[in-house]
Parts: C-alpha cells; sequence; structure tokens
C-alpha cells in the first residue's frame, strides 16, 4: 500500500469510508470489514459523528485502540446529530469533538474535518475554535467537506498568521462526477490542499454490478435508497459499458480503473470508497495499483466527458 500526504499526516493511498458502519454494518460486520482493512494496509479511516447516528464512531474507535498510532483517523462535524446539535459555531465545535473523542475512545483525532460550511458563522471564529483545538492536542490537522473554489478562497484569506488552516477537502469525484475539474482541484493545486474524493465508485455504478440491459442487483445501496437510484440512467449506464471496454482491453476493471484514475490526479491523497464486506474490502486495497499512460487518461477524457454529471 502506497501512502501520501494531509498536511503532516501519512495516509494510505486507498482509505475506508466508515459510512456503512452502524447503518448497513452492525458491529459484526463492521469489525470484519475494518480487519480486513488493517490486513490490506489501509490506515486511514474516514468517519462522521452524524454517521450511522453515531454509532459509526462508537464501533470505528474501539476496533483501532491497539492500532491508534498506527492508523489516521479522521472524523468530521458540522451536519445535524440528534440530541447534539449542527453548525460550525466555536461553543457548538468544542461540544461536538468532546463528543467525538468520547465515541471513538481516543485522546485526538488526527484530521477534524468541517463536515458542511456554516454560512451563519464567519469561518475566521470556526478556524480560531479549531486552531485551538490543534494546540491544545485534540486535533491534529483540520479540514472541510463539499466547499467551493470561492469558499475556500475566503477559507485562506481568514487564516490568521501561524494558526492551523484547512490540509485537505472532502467532495464528490469520480469518472461519472467530474464537478472539482473545473475549480476546486486547480485551488487544491494552488493552495497544497490534499483533495479526498467521497462516492468515488459513483454509489455502486463504477463497479461493474450494474450493466446496460440488466436488471440492477437487489440489496445494493442504489436499488435501496431513493437518493441514489437517480444515477441509474441510460446515459451514466452508456458511459459505464465504455469504460469497462476501456478497462478489459488493458486486462483491467473498472474497479482498477476507477481507483487509480483517481490517484493519477496530483492532489488526491487517498480514494476512501466504502465497503460492506471483507471482498470489497481487498478488492479496493488492490485497486489503485495501475498506473495509467497519458495516452490512456487522454483516452478517458474522450469516453468520460465533463457533461457525464449525472451521479
Amino acid at each position: 500500500m502506497n501512502s501520501r500526504r494531509i498536511g503532516s499526516l501519512q495516509v494510505s493511498t486507498i482509505g475506508l469510508g466508515c459510512n456503512n458502519f452502524g447503518m448497513r454494518l452492525d458491529a459484526g460486520g463492521t469489525a470484519a470489514v475494518v480487519h480486513a482493512a488493517l490486513d490490506a494496509g489501509i490506515t486511514f479511516f474516514d468517519t462522521a459523528d452524524v454517521y450511522g447516528g453515531t454509532k459509526s464512531e462508537e464501533l470505528l474507535g474501539p476496533l483501532l485502540r491497539e492500532r491508534r498510532k498506527d492508523v489516521v483517523i479522521a472524523t468530521k462535524f458540522g451536519a445535524p446529530v440528534e440530541g447534539q446539535g449542527r453548525g460550525a459555531r466555536p461553543d457548538y465545535i468544542r461540544q461536538a469533538v468532546a463528543a467525538s473523542l468520547r465515541r471513538l475512545g481516543t485522546d485526538y483525532i488526527d484530521l477534524y474535518q468541517l463536515h458542511m460550511p456554516d454560512p451563519d458563522v464567519p469561518i475566521a471564529d470556526t478556524l480560531g475554535t479549531l486552531d485551538d483545538l490543534v494546540r491544545a492536542g485534540s486535533v491534529r490537522e483540520i479540514g472541510c467537506s463539499t466547499f467551493s473554489a470561492l469558499q475556500l478562497t475566503d477559507v485562506g484569506s481568514a487564516v490568521g498568521s501561524g494558526k492551523a488552516a484547512f490540509m485537505s477537502v472532502q467532495n464528490h469525484y469520480s469518472l461519472l462526477h467530474l464537478e472539482p475539474e473545473s475549480e476546486v482541484l486547480p485551488q487544491c493545486e494552488r493552495d497544497r490542499l490534499a483533495f479526498l474524493p467521497f462516492f468515488p465508485l459513483a454509489n455502486g455504478l463504477l463497479t461493474g454490478k450494474y450493466r446496460r440491459n440488466q436488471p440492477p442487483p437487489a440489496g445494493t445501496r442504489i436499488t435501496d435508497m431513493d437518493y441514489f437510484k437517480a444515477s441509474l440512467t441510460p446515459e451514466n449506464l452508456d458511459v459505464v459499458e465504455k469504460l469497462i471496454a476501456f478497462a478489459e482491453s488493458r486486462g483491467r476493471t473498472i474497479l482498477d480503473l476507477a481507483f487509480s484514475w483517481l490517484l493519477s490526479r496530483p492532489s488526491v491523497a487517498s480514494v476512501i470508497a466504502g465497503a460492506t464486506s471483507p471482498q470489497q474490502i481487498r478488492a479496493n486495497a488492490a485497486a489503485g495499483a495501475w498506473r495509467l499512460a497519458a495516452t490512456d487518461l487522454q483516452e478517458l477524457d474522450r469516453l468520460a466527458p465533463p457533461q457525464a454529471l449525472s451521479t
């Protein structure tokens, strides 16, 4: 497993998104996936206080306790949590970080991320409180999620001299969702921010499970959740078929392609896909080893044009 940097943190280039824990996976299923990830060399675990109704943090923390110094735990705050609150006010941040530390059973969070912009709170106030947490040792690095390029620029202007600044941004990005390429990725390169793509497999469309003119498999996120069903369009499936043919013509799978294409982007630090089984973890961990040639990337630009923004 290779590694890349997020500020002072060294993270595995394939990470584990922990949004299934406490939602689609119980304690036993979570343990199986986490142990498989550790066995595969994955050291980066990305969760959030809201995942699984706080259960994700509660299930993840004990499983990593014996390996705490060897792993990087990222979590998020700011989304509505029942009984806790929401947002990026200084008093709420202090409340939220204490709750996450307690649920994770750890003294520090490696990467603490603002889950979404809070238009009601000046970003300087948020950054000031996060800087306090870094200085206190409760947090090692800070990051953000779903920020636009303009919002990232505003953040840069608000960081005080010698103060903690966002080291990463986590946004939706895949071969079927190219929106970050227009503004956010160039901003990351200018500001030396690590980029963390979420939904890197386009909700499963880039796994090869969904094929044109074939019924979708039962029991998957796309088939079970209305929010994700919208991505199962004929246009997306046409692109998927082209990507499958491209990968197979080179002796690879579309899963290999999805991970390796993202890792061909210099700003991408880790691809944090979720998993519901040890088999998925092992496949994900092995999928980022393909080094795409410049001619491959040019061909992919033609196969997956920017208008394929449906997932």
